[in-house]
């Protein structure tokens, strides 16, 4: 009998969607993972492990009866070809390690995505046969047409589980996708033996962390949820009440680790306050430990619900590479907030408005090159057509009150901008990373919107909190840019550019569900719709039983 699994790493397997590598690596890591990301050509009959082998009759065969794309074609074509057609997934009397691993990261895979197109029922019956006996009792042919249908499945899995099953682009998510070589990937398993397969994985440490929380959520879903809490919270609790409603409270903490022990008593004490306040801020909320609506209604998430959020975010986490840029600038949509990075160290954090549903803002990334002081703010065609075209009509002082001039006329509309100064929509300074999308930071004379848990508020591009903050990082490294010369062109009467020395990386990206640096997972609103619109292409309902899938 094939060895199996000990309990502790099958049930992993049954949880994880990509668990055969640990996510614990590092920089020496991510370079052993470079190293091994490489095609095996060395396979000769004298250098071979096993006697089975195939031909290139057979493969075309196989080809040409499944039907299969360019694609994946050309993979199993080329993989076979450069190991001289021997059997990849087989040992001399038995299915081989890497098999059995791989086919239970399958079955995981399927489980949790729900994704039937990489089930194959027959496939799935001579595995069944081959991991309960340890002679290799199938026909010749039919060995010959498993190991394909392996490595075909391997060619499909990858794709999916590490370049992400969706097209981003689909979803208005319009940074690069990161590409993904199934050869490579594929001989550097083959080449893993025993446990050494479990220290390599070639995701970025986003997808990581959230996937550990998965782990936990799943747990936490078969051993029935959490409880549900009223709905009908007549007013806020705040520390020191008492309050039955407050029991269940902690018992919902308690589920998800917020409190560290169970508490049965009804009053509201201060240790609570701290779960409290952990809560609030892993949902965005203002941390003051006064229990509202707001954290009520996040709290009564089904951990379902929440558990299809983060396998929507591990989605997005597969399009992005394994590594970033080391100093860079990141906004997080739903997160209103900005977070500016250096040799991979977050400096700070900065509170954004963005742009609410309509005018939403994209989903890119660029390289942010200018700063322009005192700015004119050209007004767009679309504001200037449906807000400030009726109001010059009704009033003939409209672009005088508002610091505003018109340069001329196009298509019938006037062309609008207003000047620098106290009131330009703009601010006193804007950061460009010049894009087709029209997308850029600024200040804002509206600060009181900073101030809220929601800030979704703008025409599409970014408003910031401390945007003379960001001016003095950016030209932190020129001489030229004191503070106080910042401050002075802020409040300049003509525009003033400047060109960055080194541009800086920026991207506009859209998470929900994701562990921050402190290892707390944040859940935000689906502001946009886009997780509802990814919801419904990645859980479609299943065509298969999952209990037929790689049971032992």
């Amino acid at each position: 009998m094939i060895n199996k699994l000990s309990k502790k790493w099958y049930y992993a397997l049954l949880i994880l969607p990509i668990a055969w590598m640990s996510c614990q690596g590092g920089d020496a890591d991510n370079k052993k993972i470079k190293k091994w990301l490489k095609r095996d050509s060395t396979i000769t009959a004298q250098t071979a492990f096993n006697e089975l082998f195939l031909d290139s009759a057979t493969v075309e065969q196989y080809i040409t009866t499944i039907g299969s794309d360019s694609s994946t074609a050309r993979n199993l074509r080329d993989f076979y070809h450069s190991r001289n057609y021997q059997f990849a997934w087989f040992g001399k009397k038995s299915l081989n390690e890497q098999a059995i691993s791989f086919w239970n990261l399958l079955g995981s895979y399927i489980s949790l995505s729900k994704d039937s197109s990489l089930y194959d029922k027959d496939l799935s019956a001579r595995m069944v046969d081959l991991m309960t006996d340890t002679a290799l009792k199938l026909e010749p042919s039919a060995l010959a047409k498993t190991d394909l249908a392996l490595t075909r499945r391997f060619f499909l899995y990858a794709q999916t589980a590490y370049a992400g099953k969706l097209e981003p682009s689909d979803l208005q998510w319009f940074i690069p996708r990161k590409k993904v070589d199934a050869l490579a990937l594929l001989d550097t398993m083959l080449a893993r033996k025993g446990s050494d397969v479990e220290m390599w994985e070639p995701l970025n440490p986003m997808y990581q962390a959230l996937k550990k929380k998965l782990v936990q959520y799943n747990t936490i879903a078969e051993k029935g949820g959490w409880p549900s809490l009223p709905q009908d919270l007549k007013k806020s609790i705040k520390p020191g009440e008492n309050a039955a409603v407050i029991k269940l409270i902690k018992q919902r903490l308690l589920a998800t680790g917020e409190m560290q022990q169970a508490d049965t008593s009804s009053l509201y004490d201060s240790a609570m306050v701290t779960s409290v306040k952990q809560a609030q801020r892993s949902f965005g909320l203002t941390e003051d430990g006064v229990i509202g609506k707001a954290l009520m209604a996040e709290l009564n998430v089904p951990v379902k619900q929440r558990i299809e959020q983060m396998l929507i975010n591990l989605e997005r986490m597969r399009w992005l590479p394994e590594t970033s840029a080391p100093n860079r600038i990141v906004a997080n949509i739903p997160e209103f907030v900005l977070h500016v990075y250096e040799q991979d160290k977050k400096v700070f954090d900065m509170n954004v408005v963005v742009g609410r549903e309509g005018t939403s803002t994209v989903i890119f990334n660029d390289q942010l090159k200018y700063v322009v002081f005192s700015p004119y703010w050209n007004v767009p065609r679309s504001i200037v057509k449906n807000e400030i075209y009726p109001a010059m009509k009704r009033n003939s002082n409209y672009l005088a009150r508002h610091n505003m001039e018109s340069t001329g006329t196009s298509g019938g509309l006037p062309i609008v901008r207003q000047k620098p100064g106290g009131s330009n929509s703009l601010g006193h300074v804007k950061f460009l990373f010049p894009n087709n999308y029209n997308i850029y930071f600024h200040d804002t004379p509206s600060k009181s919107l900073f101030s809220r848990d929601k800030r979704a508020f703008s025409h599409g591009c970014i408003r910031l909190a401390e945007p003379e903050k960001m001016a003095n990082y950016l030209l932190r490294n020129d001489t030229a840019w004191t503070p106080t010369k910042i401050k002075e062109a802020m409040g300049l009467t003509k525009e003033k550019w400047v060109t960055l020395k080194e541009p800086v990386p920026v991207f506009i990206s859209y998470f929900t569900s994701w562990v921050d640096e402190n290892g707390l997972l944040n859940f935000r609103e689906d502001i946009y719709g886009h997780d509802k619109k990814m919801a419904s292409h990645l859980f479609i309902k299943p065509a298969i039983n999952d209990s037929t899938i790689a049971k032992r």
